[in-house]
């Protein structure tokens, strides 16, 4: 038996129409306002850091790593930042899953607490946080002046990054899917794995990304709890501080210059495990 092709006159000539590349007059004022604008704030700014950075060639950059103060700050602060990052993926995803889909009294004050420290003034963090785990702490509990100070004080103001973009998300997820796949009798855990992990991968990369970024920047809650003990408890942004206070910009900018290029590393690996836990699901 011969199969039959038929074949429309054309067909072959005929291509799907390209998309218009072309702006209109607002489109392209909007978009070099918005160009502008971010230049200004973010792109410009970052290439004088590099600039100022190597200024002095790779000879800044190998004295400034081989200080022990200057590398066990950047140590402290990559670690510990991803040690938070870590926690908050976990715990932030489960409270946004409870706020999502379960109803108890008190849940919208917990909304508003949740955003605390969005809107607390870092310092005013590390008051908070050094009233409650200092010296003089009423809970019995003296992290003051130790590694546990960090991870406390990056824990604190990094809460809210994952809850706040998985939450969205799980707004949105259709329950009939999940309903459709216990019918089918999946588990409990292979419909988490196979339908809402997958939908929620991307939201929770992005928020461990702002949750990583945050942590290896933090100043303002980290100054009181800490201590700002060399080689103990200083971290990175306070060692760029104190390179500027003693007139060495180009060490301070190679150190930031470091901050940043980590920064981009994580996001981009963030970005290829949402990648692959999205296909595989």
């Amino acid at each position: 038996m011969t199969s039959t092709t038929i074949t429309v006159p054309g067909a072959a000539r005929k291509r799907r129409p390209r998309a218009a590349t072309s702006l209109t007059r607002s489109s392209g004022l909007g978009l070099g306002i918005a160009l502008t604008w971010f230049s200004l704030l973010v792109l410009i700014p970052l290439c004088l850091i590099i600039v100022q950075a190597s200024k002095g060639g790779w000879s800044v950059y190998a004295d400034t790593l081989s200080n022990p103060q200057t590398a066990a700050a950047l140590r402290l602060t990559v670690g510990q930042s991803l040690i938070v990052t870590a926690v908050n993926v976990v715990f932030g995803t489960l409270i946004a899953w409870v706020l999502v889909r379960d109803d108890f009294p008190g849940k919208r004050v917990l909304e508003v607490i949740i955003d605390i420290p969005f809107a607390l003034p870092t310092i005013v963090a590390g008051l908070v946080l050094l009233s409650l785990y200092g010296p003089k702490s009423p809970l019995g509990v003296n992290v003051a002046n130790t590694e546990r100070s960090v991870f406390l004080a990056l824990l604190f103001v990094t809460l809210p990054f994952v809850v706040r973009t998985v939450q969205p998300v799980l707004l949105e997820l259709e329950s009939d899917v999940e309903e459709a796949a216990a019918s089918l009798g999946a588990s409990r855990y292979t419909t988490f794995r196979r339908i809402i992990l997958p939908s929620l991968a991307p939201a929770i990369t992005a928020g461990a990304a702002l949750s990583f970024a945050r942590g290896i920047s933090e100043y303002g809650s980290l100054v009181l709890l800490s201590g700002n003990l060399p080689l103990k408890t200083e971290v990175a942004s306070v060692r760029i501080l104190t390179y500027i206070e003693g007139g060495n910009v180009a060490a301070a900018a190679a150190v930031a210059s470091l901050l940043l290029v980590v920064a981009l590393i994580a996001i981009v690996i963030l970005d290829i495990v949402s990648r692959a836990v999205a296909r595989r699901g």
